[in-house]
């Protein structure tokens, strides 16, 4: 992963709503959301919900899926998975690391 796409990403979540839009969908993984479902979770109006959603799929974060008269938004989990990679790598200087039980990263 280069660097303008992580900042591209994490641009994209740098707004409360989008983020909070973006980690609930993340909790329901490959089943994802339509946006009835986000709006009665986070109470975000039409218009605005939308936009964020815009905002999430033009960052790769999600995709979206047409299902009859549905729309339905899931995790790009190949990005959330290079993101992850992009902050981690080479952690704890090249040596091994551990995710705890409270999923703090320890070095070995």
């Amino acid at each position: 992963m280069k660097n303008n796409d992580a900042i591209k990403a994490f641009l994209a979540l740098g707004q409360e709503s989008r983020l909070n839009v973006f980690r609930l969908i993340v909790q329901k993984g490959d089943v994802g959301l339509t946006p009835t479902q986000i709006i009665e979770k986070l109470g975000i109006a039409n218009a605005t919900l939308s936009f964020h959603l815009k905002e999430l799929v033009n960052a790769d974060l999600l995709v979206v899926e047409r299902q009859s008269r549905n729309l339905i938004y899931r995790p790009n989990t190949d990005l959330v998975n290079a993101l992850s990679d992009f902050l981690l790598d080479n952690c704890c200087g090249g040596k091994s690391c551990q995710v705890t039980k409270k999923k703090k990263v320890s070095c070995k």
